[in-house]
C-alpha cells in the first residue's frame, strides 16, 4: 500500500507548480488517499483479454469531407458584432 504523507504531498505540489495552503493539507492527504485505495483495488481486477482503452469515444472517428463554400459576406460577418466599427470586431483592451 502507497502511503501518502506531507512529504510526498509537498513533492507532488511542486512538480506540479501548485501553492497548497497548510490549511488543506489535511482534506488533500484525505482525498489522495481515497484515490490510491481505490487504484489499488482496480489492480487486482483481472484484466486478462481486456484490450486497453486508447479513446473516450464509444463511436468510430469519422472525418467529414473538406468542401469549400463561399466565403462569408464582410457585413454579414460583423453583423451581429456587439462591438464594431466599419470593418473591424471591437474588444475591450486586454491588460497583461
Amino acid at each position: 500500500m502507497i502511503k501518502i504523507g506531507k512529504t510526498l504531498l509537498q513533492k507532488m505540489a511542486q512538480l506540479a507548480h501548485l501553492a497548497i495552503d497548510e490549511r488543506n493539507e489535511a482534506a488533500l492527504l484525505k482525498d489522495l488517499s481515497k484515490i490510491v485505495t481505490w487504484m489499488e483495488k482496480l489492480q487486482e481486477l483481472d484484466t486478462t483479454g481486456v484490450d486497453p482503452l486508447d479513446t473516450m469515444s464509444l463511436e468510430p472517428h469519422t472525418l467529414e469531407e473538406d468542401t469549400p463554400g463561399m466565403p462569408l459576406a464582410h457585413e454579414r460577418g460583423l453583423a451581429n458584432a456587439p462591438s464594431k466599427d466599419s470593418n473591424y470586431f471591437r474588444v475591450p483592451q486586454v491588460k497583461a
